[in-house]
């Protein structure tokens, strides 16, 4: 987790009201992490041609995570559910520990500091219970704080890809990024899961 300290003009820490947003990336894949993103933010800030990380290129992404970054007004943490705990739980019970991870983090020490912090969770993304919270569906097209956590998710996890490519060579993770596209399921195929691979994930 990323974090700065600072003054707030015009506020005090306590008067200001704040947003966290969370979205995941990898769901959906044969091989690697899901990884989940928590941006906490003020509210009403405004980022000028803001999308979800899915409309955004590579390139363009890399851009706005750095704007994130070097941002003062913002921090973020991120958590990850590897491939053996993704098979042993299942990739819903996996998803929602992450970002229950990324959201203790994030909160770490504000709890009792930071009033009327409302948390807004992409989805299929839930945390427990007692935590005052709202799901929303294409949340990372609708809430600044969702979009923003989509594009540290997402770079994240391609920058991690692209690492077990350099390791393992065979699957063209650094293409597809651990997606069953064609490339994937033949390399599949060919070589047999990875230890990088979901066992409880099947290829038709």
């Amino acid at each position: 987790m990323r974090r700065r300290t600072g003054k707030w003009i015009g506020y005090t820490v306590e008067e200001m009201r704040f947003v966290i947003g969370i979205d995941e990336v990898g769901r959906g894949a044969l091989a690697g992490p899901v990884i989940v993103a928590a941006v906490w933010m003020p509210r009403g800030v405004i980022f000028r041609n803001l999308k979800d990380s899915k409309k955004l290129t590579p390139h363009l992404r890399e851009k706005w995570f750095e704007k994130i970054k070097k941002d003062p007004r913002l921090e973020y943490a991120i958590a990850r559910m590897y491939p053996k705990a993704i098979d042993r739980m299942n990739i819903a019970k996996a998803t929602n520990k992450a970002a229950y991870k990324a959201y203790v983090r994030l909160r770490a020490g504000k709890t009792n500091k930071i009033r009327n912090c409302e948390t807004i969770l992409d989805g299929n993304l839930y945390l427990p219970k007692s935590i005052k919270q709202k799901t929303v569906v294409r949340g990372d097209e609708k809430f600044t704080a969702v979009k923003l956590a989509s594009i540290v998710a997402k770079v994240t996890r391609d920058g991690y890809m692209v690492k077990l490519h350099k390791q393992d060579p065979r699957y063209g993770f650094d293409i597809h990024k651990g997606y069953g596209t064609k490339l994937h399921c033949e390399a599949l195929r060919k070589n047999g899961y990875s230890m990088h691979h979901r066992k409880s994930f099947h290829i038709n």
